[in-house]
C-alpha cells in the first residue's frame, strides 16, 4: 500500500516539472495545457487539475518543459512589453530654467499605470536678466506635484501601454519659491538701486506630454496656471511660476524638460 502511494506522489509531482518563466523573474511550477497566440494556459502546482489559468505572453520570456526542452517566447516588438521591466523613475532638467537664472533637477517616480509622484529643486544662482533689471538675485525654489495620466498611449489593438511614464496628463502642483535680490527701479530718467527679498507660495494646475525613448530617455513638455497667495510684484520673476500683475494673484509656467529613465526592476 505504501508502495503504490510513493508511485502515486511521484507520478503526481512530474505532472507539475514544466516551468513558466516571466519576464520579472518570477518562475511558476505548472502543466503547460496550451500555448495560443496571445496566452498560455496551464494547471499550477498546488491547485486542482479542474483550475486552469491563463497568462499574457507578454509577460512570458520562456517555457521550459519537464523533457528539458526551452520554448522562447518572442517579445521583439514593443507593444508586448511588460510594464514589470520598465524603469519607474525618471531625473530630469528644465531646458529653460537657465535663462532666468535658475538651475533645477526633477525627480518622477511610477506609482502605478496613470498615476505618478514629481518633485523639483530649483537653485537661483545669480538671476541675470536685462529685460527684469535683475542683476542679483539668490534663493531656491520647489515644487511638487501628483501626475495623472489622462490615458495611457496604446498601440495595436490596445494590448499594452508604450511606456508607463509615457502619455498625456493634468498635473495639479504646489510650488514655493524664496529668494533675496537688488534691483534698480527706474523713475524717470533716473534709477534707485533696491534689494529685498520675498518668499511665494502658489497652486497649479498643469498639462503635458512626456515621451520616453528605448525605455532610457525623456523629454516631457508642459505649462500650467493656477494663483499664488498674496499680492506679486510685475517687475519681479519668480523662477518656479511667472506673475501677470500685481492686482491679480495669477500665476503661469511652463517648460520642456529632458532627462534619463532607472530604476528597472532587478530579475
Amino acid at each position: 500500500m505504501f508502495l503504490f502511494f510513493v508511485i502515486g506522489l511521484a507520478l503526481a509531482q512530474k505532472e507539475y516539472k514544466d516551468q513558466l518563466v516571466k519576464r520579472d523573474g518570477i518562475t511558476i511550477m505548472c502543466k503547460i495545457l496550451e500555448i495560443g497566440d496571445d496566452e498560455i494556459k496551464y494547471n499550477e502546482e498546488g491547485l486542482r487539475d479542474d483550475i486552469v489559468i491563463g497568462i499574457d505572453k507578454s509577460k512570458v520570456a520562456m517555457v521550459v518543459f519537464a523533457d528539458g526542452r526551452e520554448y522562447k517566447i518572442d517579445n521583439s516588438m514593443d507593444i508586448y512589453e511588460d510594464l514589470s521591466t520598465q524603469n519607474k523613475n525618471v531625473l530630469k532638467f528644465n531646458l529653460f530654467s537657465p535663462i532666468t537664472g535658475g538651475y533645477a533637477i526633477t525627480y518622477e517616480r511610477s506609482l502605478k499605470p496613470t498615476r505618478s509622484i514629481e518633485a523639483e529643486v530649483g537653485l537661483i544662482a545669480k538671476g541675470e536678466n536685462n529685460v527684469m533689471d535683475m542683476p542679483e538675485a539668490h534663493g531656491m525654489f520647489l515644487k511638487a506635484g501628483y501626475k495623472m495620466m489622462r490615458s495611457p498611449d496604446f498601440y495595436m489593438r490596445g494590448m499594452k501601454y508604450a511606456h508607463i511614464l509615457k502619455g498625456s496628463y493634468v498635473k495639479p502642483e504646489i510650488a514655493l519659491t524664496s529668494f533675496s535680490y537688488d534691483k534698480n527701479y527706474s523713475t524717470g530718467y533716473s534709477e534707485t538701486p533696491t534689494s529685498g527679498s520675498t518668499t511665494k507660495l502658489a497652486i497649479l494646475v498643469n498639462v503635458g506630454k512626456q515621451i520616453v525613448y528605448s525605455n532610457a530617455f525623456a523629454i516631457d513638455f508642459f505649462v500650467g496656471a493656477g494663483y499664488a497667495f498674496g499680492k506679486l510684484d510685475p517687475d519681479l520673476h519668480y523662477y518656479a511660476f511667472t506673475g501677470t500683475s500685481s492686482d491679480v494673484s495669477f500665476v503661469m509656467a511652463g517648460g520642456v524638460r529632458v532627462g534619463v529613465l532607472f530604476g528597472r526592476k532587478k530579475k
